[in-house]
């Protein structure tokens, strides 16, 4: 009889459980090699670690700014739309913790049960992904679109999301006591929906994951941007880029909204491509601005 032969990643998720205890989490190790061209520090379990003054920047991105730079690279399902958005007029900016949930069977879920009693986590499966949290990050949550009986945080967690992370949350699921999630300040909400029921038939599969929210591919430390449009997931090796294009954006439609009122040029000129003229009066206004 033949020998059956594991697939290396199955290989690679059993070597974890085994060597590690961990229930579908990257080790540090893997969590780097899957992660190669990030170019900043990084949190202790190997999760990418964008600056803080960069995320800052990221506030004043749009999500077509940061689209048309991931569309260029060749990242082309990064997005992800028709979020119900309990605050539009707020923007969500953080580093993504992720987290995936896979619809309960016993032998499965006994498993993870174990396994995070080993690890002394406390409460339901949801909270042992915010027990991980920190200033800054953004938990994004693959619920696989369940509202009823899906509702991951309540206003007791959320609260408890908020006083850790000062951001906001995506959970591709729904939540529920409303109310009480709706007042927290400058607090980001993108979900699929709400509901009375508490969360129920799911299991905890993996944390900082890998994890699919619709048809974006999203990981452990990817800078989350949430607007009114939607959310997209920035990989870190792009996100300087995403601000500096931002930022040029915004300087040309500075300096071509002063230029036509000033009656310099004309509508056409600036709205086509530039001439070298125009190019010019650009790059000295640029270097006037600055000083």
């Amino acid at each position: 009889m033949k020998r059956m032969r594991i697939l290396p990643l199955a290989a690679a998720l059993l070597f974890c459980a085994t060597s590690f205890a961990q229930f579908g989490t990257f080790s540090k190790e893997e969590l780097i090699k899957y992660t190669p061209d990030n170019p900043y520090p990084r949190f202790d379990d190997g999760r990418p670690r964008v600056p803080d003054e960069i995320l800052e920047r990221m506030k004043e991105v749009s999500i077509e700014e940061a689209w048309g730079v991931l569309h260029g690279k060749g990242y082309r399902l990064q997005f992800t739309g028709e979020w119900m958005n309990l605050h539009p007029d707020r923007v969500l900016v953080g580093r993504a913790l992720t987290a995936a949930f896979v619809p309960k069977r016993p032998d499965l879920d006994g498993v993870t049960e174990a396994i995070g009693k080993e690890q002394g986590n406390k409460g339901g499966q949801n909270s042992w992904v915010i027990d991980r949290l920190s200033e800054n990050d953004v938990i994004v949550i693959d619920l696989f679109g369940k509202v009823k009986d899906g509702t991951f945080a309540g206003d007791n967690l959320a609260n408890s999301i908020w006083t850790k992370t000062k951001t906001g949350m995506v959970i591709h699921g729904g939540v529920r006591d409303i109310d009480g999630i709706f007042p927290l300040p400058d607090f980001g909400v993108f979900i699929r929906g709400m509901d009375p029921t508490g969360i129920a038939d799911v299991t905890l599969l993996g944390i900082n994951t890998p994890i699919r929210i619709d048809e974006a591919t999203v990981m452990p430390g990817d800078v989350v941007l949430g607007g009114r449009g939607g959310v997209i997931f920035i990989p870190p090796q792009f996100a300087e880029e995403v601000c500096e294009r931002s930022e040029e954006v915004r300087l040309r439609d500075e300096f071509g909204h002063l230029r036509l009122r000033e009656g310099k040029y004309t509508p056409g000129e600036i709205d086509m491509k530039w001439t070298d003229e125009i190019k010019a009066d650009f790059e000295e206004w640029k270097t006037t601005k600055k000083k």
